[in-house]
């Protein structure tokens, strides 16, 4: 009778220690918090919404945004084309030095922007291995609008590959063979069963691509260079603001806040649905 009456169920126990190691945790997560918030909470303070729609107005911010978004809804545009098949192959099959081929899927999301804009110069540059052979056709690629969606594809793919084949692996089987024997086409059971199985990870493929190549400055500034109203990038007129107009570049990277925080949190969502 007294141990009905002394004791109690080991979860109701242990609540009050997990309650107090939860307490504590939060007091030790404070001051990440505090220093990564800490700076865009002074970028949101340091410029008035009056100065912002003043800057807003200038043509040089107008060409930055406009290129930044023309170019890098490009680079998500082809790399769903292209990189959907290696990410389907990724995910589905095995072979030979299928680790190296995922190592250097990965690389440039580790690599140095700086070194992958020295590395598409000497590739696709006028002395560059494929670029004299271009320039003999009249192409030329470096320091164009076409050498700033390479660059992101260069730098930005990789997220989208990764996604799509961690959504395509998470696709069963047996639902593809049991649409595939009901007489499906193997076309039909990819459109059908596989894409909208795993729309959820490519969909944050899509966003995450989007936002990295909307951001994308050290490939871009060596290989395409800045030049506004030409190859000069919202993170290149952010750059060059810093230096002549501060107001520019305050402006800019409100916008480019506001874009990555609204992608991110779509992301999570994405994410959320994914795992229900």
């Amino acid at each position: 009778m007294s141990e009905l009456i002394f004791s109690r169920p080991r979860n109701e126990a242990s609540k009050p220690v997990r309650r107090w190691m939860y307490d504590r945790v939060w007091l030790l997560s404070l001051p990440m918090l505090a220093f990564l918030a800490l700076p865009l909470l002074a970028l949101l303070l340091r410029i008035s919404p009056m100065s912002l729609l003043d800057t807003l107005g200038e043509p040089g911010v107008h060409q930055a945004i406009g290129i930044s978004l023309q170019t890098s809804l490009i680079t998500v545009a082809l790399t769903v084309i292209f990189g959907s098949p290696l990410a389907y192959l990724l995910a589905r099959r095995s072979f030979r030095f299928k680790r190296l081929v995922e190592a250097l899927v990965d690389l440039p999301i580790v690599l140095p922007p700086a070194v992958a804009g020295v590395a598409l110069l000497i590739a696709f540059g006028r002395h560059g291995i494929l670029g004299e052979t271009l320039d003999l056709w009249g192409i030329q690629i470096a320091f164009t609008p076409l050498a700033v969606v390479l660059a992101q594809i260069f730098i930005a793919a990789p997220l989208f590959i990764r996604s799509a084949a961690i959504g395509f692996a998470s696709v069963e089987p047996e639902l593809e063979q049991a649409a595939g024997l009901d007489g499906a086409s193997s076309w039909a059971v990819f459109r059908l069963v596989t894409l909208p199985l795993s729309r959820y990870a490519l969909l944050s493929g899509v966003m995450m691509t989007w936002a990295r190549a909307l951001g994308e400055f050290g490939a871009t500034i060596i290989f395409a260079g800045n030049f506004p109203g030409r190859t000069q990038t919202m993170p290149l007129a952010i750059y060059l603001g810093f230096e002549l107009d501060m107001a520019v570049a305050l402006t800019l990277s409100v916008i480019m806040l506001g874009l990555s925080f609204t992608t991110l949190f779509l992301v999570k969502i994405f994410f959320q649905h994914e795992r229900d």
